[in-house]
């Protein structure tokens, strides 16, 4: 199993949607939330998705092909 950490960006039309959980759903990926900010009109989560490579790769395309920004993230997300 391979963990990978991201950080996604959501515009306001896409922070309603359970897009977190279905990807956990449809990719076999289990989520776990690091960090997150969201607001009215704006959100980003930092993420460690834990898994078969191959299914994280495949669940982060049909991330971003929803419209959310998806970057990488190095370190340890909760150190100072």
């Amino acid at each position: 199993m391979a963990i990978h950490r991201v950080k996604f960006t959501f515009k306001q039309e896409l922070i309603t949607l359970p897009i977190i959980y279905d990807l956990g759903k449809q990719f076999n990926v289990i989520t776990n939330v690091r960090r997150a900010d969201v607001t009215e009109d704006r959100g980003w989560v930092v993420l460690e998705l834990e898994g078969d490579m191959e299914e994280i790769e495949r669940g982060l395309d049909w991330v971003a092909a929803k419209g959310v920004r998806v970057d990488p993230v190095q370190g340890d997300v909760l150190e100072g």
